[in-house]
C-alpha cells in the first residue's frame, strides 16, 4: 500500500509539499501539484481521511437532521445541502428524527459520535431551551423552518404566518366568506404559525374564525383526505377551502371530485409549498411558494461561511413566502353556494 513518502519520492518533493496539495493549501504552484496528483494517480495512493481529521480536528462532514425522507418536500432540501457542502469537499451523513422528541435528541448524539463538523437541523419536536443548549457546545447547529429569538442569527426560516395570511386573504378577496381551514398538525411550529396567519386575515377582513370549519391534517393526502370528510360531515356551508400544505389540497380534491363537485367551480381551494405537482395537476393549484431547497442551500452556505470560514458566499437568513396565483381558487360569482 502506497504512503505519503512514496508520493513525495516519486514526485520528488517534500513530505509538506505533498500534505498542502492534499490539504488544497494555495501556496503551491500549479505545476507542482499536478505533479504530486500524478505521483498519488500512478501510486493508487488515497489519504488516509480519518487520521487527517484526528489531526486537524476537522472531518469535513455535516450532520443532518430531518423529520422525515418520504414525500416531495425534503427531498429538493436535502439535494441543495449535499450539492451545496460537496461543492466545497465536504460530505454529509443523514438521520431521521421522525417529530419525536426522543429520536431527535437520540439523532443528534449519533451525527455527533460520528464526528460531524456541525449539524443542519430540520427539528420540530424538542425544545427551544434543548436547541439553545445545544448551540452553546462545541459544534454548530444551524436550524431550518424554525425561529428562536435567541439564536436567531442560526436560524434559516421563512416567515410563515405571512404565508397563512397571504393563502387566505387570496380567497377573501375574491369573495369568500364562509372559508374552511385543514391545518397541519398543531404539534409542529410551522403548523401553528400559518394558522396564526389565517386568522389574522380573517380578522382583517371583519370574519370571525369559526373553530368548526378548522380541521387538523397530518401533512399528508390522506389527512387531507379526513380532513374534507370531517369538514363535509359538519353540515356547515363553506365555499373555499384552504390547506396548510399541498400534499393534503390533492387529498382533500380527490373526496369533493368523487362527490361530483367541481374545483373551483363549486369549492376553491388554496394550499401551502408549491411543491412540483402543483403546476401539473388540474387544476393547477394555487398555492404558497416554500422555497424549502433554497432554505437547505442557505443553511449550508451558513456553515461554510461561519464554520469553514469560505468568506466569498453570502447568507439570508429570512426567507419570504409568495402567492403563486393558479387555476384552483374563484371569485364567489357564479358558485353553487
Amino acid at each position: 500500500m502506497a504512503t505519503i513518502y512514496d508520493v513525495s519520492l516519486m514526485a520528488g518533493v517534500s513530505l509538506a509539499t505533498v500534505s498542502r496539495v492534499m490539504n488544497n493549501n494555495t501556496n503551491v504552484s500549479e505545476k507542482t501539484r499536478q505533479k504530486v496528483l500524478d505521483a498519488m494517480a500512478a501510486l493508487g495512493y488515497r489519504p488516509n481521511t480519518f487520521a487527517q481529521s484526528l489531526a486537524s480536528n476537522c472531518s469535513n462532514s455535516v450532520g443532518v437532521l430531518v423529520s422525515q425522507l418520504d414525500g416531495p418536500y425534503y427531498g429538493p432540501m436535502m439535494a441543495e445541502i449535499e450539492a451545496s457542502l460537496r461543492s466545497k469537499n465536504k460530505h454529509v451523513i443523514i438521520a431521521v428524527g421522525h417529530s419525536d422528541a426522543a429520536q431527535e435528541m437520540d439523532s443528534v448524539e449519533f451525527l455527533q459520535d460520528r464526528g460531524c463538523d456541525a449539524l443542519i437541523l430540520d427539528v420540530e419536536a424538542v425544545s427551544d431551551e434543548y436547541l439553545i443548549k445545544l448551540s452553546q457546545g462545541d459544534k454548530p447547529i444551524v436550524l431550518i423552518n424554525r425561529y428562536i429569538e435567541q439564536i436567531s442569527d442560526r436560524c434559516i426560516y421563512l416567515d410563515n404566518e405571512l404565508g397563512g395570511y397571504l393563502a387566505c386573504q387570496h380567497v377573501l378577496q375574491l369573495g369568500h366568506k364562509n372559508i374552511a381551514y385543514i391545518s397541519g398538525p398543531k404539534r409542529k411550529h410551522d403548523a401553528l404559525e400559518r394558522l396564526e396567519g389565517h386568522k389574522r386575515a380573517l380578522a382583517e377582513f371583519g370574519l370571525s374564525f369559526d373553530p368548526r370549519l378548522c380541521v387538523e391534517g397530518d401533512y399528508k393526502e390522506d389527512g387531507g383526505v379526513a380532513g374534507m370528510e370531517q369538514l363535509f360531515a359538519t353540515g356547515l356551508p363553506f365555499s373555499a377551502v384552504v390547506c396548510a400544505n399541498d400534499q393534503m389540497v390533492s387529498g382533500a380534491i380527490s373526496v369533493c371530485l368523487d362527490r361530483g363537485l367541481k374545483v373551483p367551480g363549486d369549492l376553491s381551494f388554496v394550499g401551502y409549498d408549491n411543491i412540483p405537482f402543483a403546476r401539473y395537476i388540474s387544476p393547477k393549484l394555487t398555492t404558497v411558494n416554500n422555497p424549502i431547497h433554497e432554505m437547505g442551500k442557505m443553511a449550508a452556505l451558513w456553515l461554510l461561511k461561519h464554520l469553514y470560514k469560505d468568506d466569498s458566499v453570502v447568507v439570508n437568513n429570512v426567507f419570504v413566502p409568495e402567492l403563486v396565483v393558479r387555476e384552483s381558487a374563484a371569485a364567489v360569482e357564479g358558485l353553487m353556494l
